[in-house]
């Protein structure tokens, strides 16, 4: 692992969604799949959905690189987002930074403190809706799109919603949301032929106008407690459909996020906490 001798980390999670953040703006960080892999493992290594580094940016405040637990990199992660908007916001004494990453630029700001502590929105832009942007493997309508589980005649889950918001989701409708059967059915959809670039697989249950239950069977990552971009996926999704209005609060295993799907400017808004594990040193 390039320049990973004895490198300062900083644990930190989003709504339970956990992290290892590594700052990379004086000094490169460039593990490779089995360094990312060993040290996401929760048995023998820190542990984490998602490896974070901080890179520096000639466009942006900070650029954010993003490996996944299988050692895969990936475009973004929107409550990563809000974390490394934290640090940046914590080390420079501002109220707003421009994180720059795979996925695009965001704006992360500081929101009202609640009683849980500091609450970082970020402007996760437009989602991406055509079935070229996603990407999809062939021409859909992406409200609803040809997709089902189950038998032909009665699935189980049919029709998801696809949306990108900087990554690939697919949102199932359903009140179905147990362990199993969201690792069962995320697994199965997670690499289908229809996703050339693979996608997150979100389970929604709509409990009201303005509020969405939510599990998330992340990309490389699998079965975890929050994935910001899946709670925006699901809101964008739900709207478009009729389900729910345009803001919503999303529940998620590891806690609520808030997100504004913003009439004027057709930007997603996410809204939610962030947490200081612990700090560690790799080696």
């Amino acid at each position: 692992m390039t320049g990973a001798t004895s490198r300062p980390f900083v644990k930190m999670n989003g709504a339970g969604n956990d992290f290892v953040v590594v700052n990379a703006l004086d000094r490169p960080f460039t593990p490779d799949a089995d360094a990312v892999r060993a040290l996401g493992d929760r048995k023998t290594g820190e542990g984490f959905d998602q490896l974070i580094a901080i890179e520096p940016s000639e466009t942006a405040d900070a650029f954010m690189r993003v490996w996944n637990a299988d050692g895969g990199t990936v475009e973004t992660c929107g409550n990563a987002l809000r974390c490394v908007g934290w640090m940046l916001m914590q080390a420079n004494g501002s109220g707003q930074v421009t994180i720059d990453t795979l996925g695009g630029k965001t704006v992360a700001k500081r929101a009202a403190r609640d009683a849980n502590g500091d609450r970082i929105t970020v402007d996760m832009g437009p989602p991406r809706l055509d079935w070229r942007e996603i990407p999809l493997a062939e021409e859909m309508d992406t409200r609803g799109i040809e997709l089902q589980v189950g038998p032909i005649d009665n699935p189980v889950v049919h029709t998801p919603g696809a949306v990108s918001m900087g990554n690939p989701h697919v949102v199932f409708f359903t009140d179905r949301q147990d362990d199993a059967f969201v690792i069962g059915t995320g697994s199965l959809i997670e690499h289908h032929p229809l996703f050339p670039e693979g996608v997150n697989v979100g389970f929604a249950n709509v409990l009201a106008p303005d509020r969405i239950r939510l599990r998330v069977f992340e990309r490389g990552a699998g079965l975890t407690r929050a994935c910001g971009t899946g709670a925006c996926a699901a809101l964008v999704a739900c709207a478009r459909r009729g389900l729910t209005g345009r803001k919503a609060t999303v529940v998620v295993d590891g806690g609520e996020l808030v997100i504004d799907w913003d009439e004027a400017t057709g930007h997603v808004f996410m809204t939610g906490p962030v947490e200081v594990e612990r700090t560690g040193v790799l080696t």
